[in-house]
């Protein structure tokens, strides 16, 4: 082998080695654009898809968006920490309790300027679980209620009360819709006020008599729920394979705007009055992705992006700048801007913080789905 050769070889290699370690620097020069992202969990059916694909244009973090369709399921993974999640949607209820737990960080108000767009009677009313609104933002809010098909239930039940909750926990009522099908939400927290609503009780989730008086009278009710579900009941209804269920508004209103030919779903605020909730976005103190997060419920909070979620999902949302951008079938909807009036019958419930009392509701939970 010639000299030459050796010093060809040896330039090769060191051409070579150059080529891998320019490789090398620009790979990790481009690996924080590439690790740029936002990690969602939210409930399910809940956002436009087209957001996150346009979120995700405009600023190169990339979304991983999971969804969970019970409160009960989120809090079990942030209380046992860990998550691995950036944004997190709790209703305003499960927040409260959370907040206290550590799970949440504060938010840096700084890097959320259209916090500026935000409507000041909904911050209010959820201020009473987040005081100061410290540590989230709303996302969505609205009412619990009542869906059904007006065709399957004037059949079965002609002067059926469909603006009662005696409509659904009035057995002698009820077992008119067995045969169509019933289905309830499996969320003791939106389920539990409203029979207390129903039997003349303050909707008080604290009250353990009360809890177990409404969870003693669901059981009685058992014959005739065909299933506990909190989401399977929107494809239910829009198919026409129930013709009853106490749900989400929003969740009802999208059976409606779904449902098949010849199957009408309508949604109705009973007289007696019904729960208004709040579902707000926060940070998991543990979240891997702060400034992603902030980054995202800042791009949530413009009028025009949340407009757009409200318009697929059916749902009111906390941002008072937002109503210019809405569809007017849903900005005019009473069923999802309740009118003034409507509003006085609405109630919020307080957060349950005593372990003692979570245990009594979980049994008369049990007790109500069982039958027992």
């Amino acid at each position: 082998m010639s000299h030459q050769s050796g010093d060809l070889s040896a330039m090769a290699f060191a051409a070579s080695l150059r080529h891998l370690l320019l490789a090398a620097v620009a790979s990790s020069c481009a690996a924080p654009a590439l690790a740029k992202e936002v990690r969602v969990y939210n409930w399910s059916d809940y956002i436009d898809e087209a957001i996150l694909k346009d979120f995700e244009k405009e600023t190169g973090i990339k979304v991983i968006y999971d969804v969970f369709d019970s409160n009960e399921i989120l809090e079990a993974k942030l209380v046992t920490g860990g998550t691995g999640y950036d944004v997190v949607v709790p209703t305003a209820t499960f927040l409260s309790r959370q907040i206290k737990a550590g799970v949440f960080q504060k938010l840096d108000k700084s890097k959320l300027p259209n916090l500026k767009n935000m409507w000041s009677d909904i911050a209010e009313r959820a201020a009473k679980y987040d005081p100061g609104n410290e540590y989230s933002v709303n996302y969505m809010w609205g009412t619990t209620g009542i869906g059904y098909n007006p065709e399957k239930i004037n059949e079965a039940m002609p002067d059926a009360p469909v603006d009662s909750w005696k409509l659904v926990y009035d057995p002698e009522v009820l077992k008119n819709f067995q045969k169509c099908g019933v289905m309830l939400l499996d969320s003791p927290e939106d389920l539990l006020p409203s029979v207390m609503t129903y039997l003349g009780l303050e909707p008080d989730m604290n009250n353990t008599e009360s809890v177990e008086k409404a969870g003693e009278h669901l059981a009685k009710l058992k014959p005739y729920i065909l299933k506990y579900h909190s989401s399977e009941y929107i494809n239910a209804l829009a198919n026409g394979d129930i013709c009853l269920a106490v749900g989400y508004s929003g969740d009802i209103l999208q059976a409606a705007s779904e449902a098949a030919e010849k199957v009408e779903v309508d949604y109705v605020i009973p007289q007696e009055g019904a729960q208004l909730w709040f579902d707000q976005m926060a940070i998991p103190a543990d979240a891997p992705h702060p400034d992603e997060a902030h980054a995202f419920i800042n791009y949530m909070t413009r009028p025009e992006v949340i407009a757009k979620a409200s318009n697929f999902v059916s749902y009111a949302n906390g941002n008072l700048a937002a109503k210019e951008y809405l569809d007017e079938a849903v900005a005019q909807d009473p069923r999802v801007y309740p009118t003034e009036d409507v509003v006085k019958r609405l109630y919020t419930v307080s957060t349950v913080e005593d372990p003692r009392v979570q245990r009594i509701i979980t049994r008369a939970w049990t007790r109500a789905q069982s039958g027992s």
